[in-house]
């Protein structure tokens, strides 16, 4: 006996909601499902508001593109999977989210929270700013306290089953390489709305009206005869059609990491010639595999700082050639809808 599939849903509008009364949620659930049955609609393109709807209710982009496909879940269950993964979203976020969703203005709770991070006192300094536009990346150093750096830390290592006193059990098979799948837990929740961190993205966006994102953790073990870590080459994550907008990204390392121990590594500066860079290669070639690692510089801080770098620095997890796992949050905030190029390269 066979199951009977479900039914392609038609494109849902933005506005519509189900129980969980969030705009945009059902209108991404529809399109994801018609694109999975090879019915995508040819006027639908890609929608910035996608990510946005998944965190704001806590999900994050990967993890529920990936289960959309995967489960191919009718509606109900979707929204039944949201509360399950990542609890009852707020009536705060769904109210900024759906005035998001209709251009409307930000809710009194939400602009007053939003307001109280725009007076804080400057975090980054102008060293700090200088560097920044110069270079394309910022340490934001003591980005969150020391007891929320110590409870992200210690999730990360119950989830993947190690201990920092036990080398032999940071080995153990991870398919992600040293990014980790792992993206609901009350200490990564409370980083996110570290308010030292609203306020570097703030200065470096010049508003404070920005959403974090719901992201990953890492692990990367250091190196030994047998074992080398499956990390990704220096690379972007914005399409490479110029001119590349402003945008952020961000790594929170919850450890120590010293430029050795598998540190983010980055070309800095390179926001500046990349324009340049892309008109200069052969027509034939193709610029994501072109190698950076002899110009990447590794960017070694302290447990509970912040790197923050341009979108269009290449970047990766460098070798860890330390004594130690790096363990880290990735974590990035930025407008509701960020400029982005329509087409990718």
């Amino acid at each position: 006996m066979t199951t009977p599939r479900m039914p392609i849903p038609p494109l849902a509008p933005a506005t519509e909601t189900g129980r969980l009364g969030a705009c945009q949620i059902k209108r991404l659930w529809s399109r994801t499902l018609r694109r999975r049955a090879g019915q995508p609609d040819p006027d639908d393109g890609d929608d910035p508001l996608d990510p946005l709807v998944l965190h704001a209710l806590g999900i994050g982009l990967e993890q529920g593109m990936g289960h959309l496909f995967a489960a191919a879940p009718d509606f109900d269950a979707f929204e039944r999977w949201i509360v399950d993964t990542a609890g009852e979203p707020t009536a705060e976020a769904v109210a900024r989210l759906n005035a998001a969703v209709a251009g409307a203005p930000i809710p009194p709770a939400t602009r007053a929270r939003l307001d109280h991070i725009g007076a804080l006192p400057a975090v980054l300094d102008a060293a700090d700013l200088a560097h920044w536009e110069r270079h394309g990346y910022v340490i934001l150093r003591d980005a969150i306290p020391a007891d929320s750096r110590d409870a992200a830390a210690e999730a990360v290592w119950r989830h993947v089953g190690a201990r920092p006193d036990e080398p032999d059990s940071w080995y153990g098979s991870r398919p992600q390489g040293v990014m980790v799948q792992y993206f609901q837990h009350p200490a990564f929740s409370a980083n996110r709305r570290a308010e030292r961190i609203h306020k570097a993205f703030a200065q470096l966006w010049g508003h404070a009206d920005l959403w974090p994102s719901v992201d990953r953790v890492g692990f990367h073990p250091p190196e030994r005869p047998g074992f080398r870590s499956q990390r990704p080459p220096l690379h972007w994550d914005v399409s490479l059609v110029t001119p590349i907008p402003f945008g952020t990204q961000g790594i929170l390392y919850l450890t120590d990491t010293p430029p050795e121990q598998g540190a983010l590594s980055l070309v800095p500066g390179f926001q500046h010639r990349i324009e340049r860079w892309l008109a200069e290669l052969p027509p034939d070639a193709d610029p994501r595999h072109e190698s950076f690692e002899s110009q990447a510089r590794p960017i070694g801080a302290r447990a509970g700082d912040m790197v923050i770098w341009h979108q269009a620095l290449p970047h990766g997890p460098g070798p860890n050639r330390g004594a130690l796992p790096r363990l880290v949050q990735y974590l990035n905030l930025a407008p509701a809808r960020p400029p982005k190029q329509a087409e990718w390269r």
